[in-house]
């Protein structure tokens, strides 16, 4: 007779670095329900709004999260900017472009190693970061700063780069390329990774787009959906497709976040060689009186930023949903049917960002 159990995986585990609570119901070894818990992690930044003026705002948003930090300053300027009618220079939506496209590629080398360390692949943990480093050391020297950049700003950016700076990032850009064709193809072609991947943590098309997921976690399933192709920033002077893969297994979505890379290295190539010359910012007066519902392309999916203003220098309301928050019900279907031991490796496998989705 098959007797069911209950196991509490989290909020604490060797394979999440942030916090999230699972009671997984088991028959024997097999998950047959998964009951997600969240709320473990709360900081307020929402509540700022009462106490830092819209333009210093944007140095708390882009703390929401260390990772995609940038992405989330560009998608609050781009919504106050619409708010007030703002016209952004056109170098300056080419740069937020391109730093967008370093912060993408550092977050998916981060993922690739902790997914890597967390099948044990140490090695490729290390050779992912190693590879990560580079990129950070573009952004510090072309920001200032290697995780929070802080140069973004309502009505443009803080910073520019040099023509020197960008030719020299173009050709460093050909060797980093190089060695990340090395990296997945490890990932991608090596029996035992393929082993652990395949056919675990399966989510059809159709639960995809039923259940909301974004990001890889969609493409993986066959969902073209990117929303960079709205093209907001300069995307719409760039010619991209979305990456996407059909199985819908954890090798799928790590297969799109590999091909990713290389996607950003060629939308960062094209932006480098079409930046026009102007100025990077205008200056900003008034403030914003009205709403907006801001998105943008996160490295895990679409981000929203709700922003409302009420005509003073203090936004009325902030709210920002984030891509790890909408993949939560699809991995709770992922889980479903799967073997107690896959677990880990499914969850890793939509790039949880617990501290980006709960403020």
């Amino acid at each position: 007779m098959t007797q069911r159990i209950v196991i509490p995986f989290g909020p604490q585990h060797p394979v999440l670095p942030e916090p999230i609570h699972f009671d997984l119901v088991l028959e024997d070894e097999h998950v047959v329900e998964a009951l997600p818990t969240i709320g473990y992690v709360h900081r307020g930044l929402e509540r700022l709004i009462e106490k830092r003026e819209y333009p210093e705002y944007v140095y708390i948003v882009e703390r929401t999260c260390g990772i995609c930090s940038f992405i989330h300053s560009l998608t609050y300027c781009q919504g106050i900017e619409q708010i007030m009618g703002i016209e952004v220079p056109e170098r300056a939506h080419f740069l937020r472009t391109i730093w967008s496209e370093y912060s993408r590629l550092h977050s998916h080398l981060l993922w690739l190693g902790c997914f890597a360390d967390g099948i044990g692949f140490e090695n490729l943990f290390m050779g992912a970061w190693r590879i990560r480093e580079s990129i950070l050391d573009v952004l510090e020297q072309t920001t200032g700063g290697r995780v929070i950049q802080s140069s973004c700003k309502v009505g443009g950016v803080r910073r520019d780069i040099s023509a020197e700076k960008l030719d020299q990032m173009a050709r460093d850009l050909d060797g980093i390329q190089k060695e990340i064709e090395d990296l997945t193809t490890v990932f991608l072609q090596d029996d035992s990774i393929r082993h652990r991947l395949k056919n675990v943590g399966v989510l059809s098309k159709e639960d995809a787009y039923h259940l909301g997921a974004v990001g890889p976690t969609a493409r993986g399933s066959g969902v073209a959906i990117d929303l960079r192709q709205t093209g907001y920033a300069a995307y719409d002077k760039l010619h991209f497709e979305a990456v996407t893969e059909k199985d819908g297994d954890c090798y799928a979505r790590c297969a799109v976040r590999a091909r990713e890379l290389f996607t950003s290295i060629d939308l960062i190539k094209q932006a480098i060689a079409k930046i026009p010359e102007g100025p990077v910012d205008i200056k900003v007066t008034g403030a914003p009186n009205g709403e907006y519902f801001s998105r943008s392309e996160q490295p895990r999916g679409e981000l929203v930023h709700y922003l409302r203003g009420n005509g003073t220098k203090f936004l009325a309301r902030s709210r920002i949903r984030t891509p790890t928050l909408t993949n939560v019900p699809p991995l709770v279907k992922m889980i479903q049917g799967c073997e107690l031991a896959d677990v880990p490796v499914i969850i890793l496998s939509i790039d949880p960002c617990i501290g980006c989705m709960e403020r």
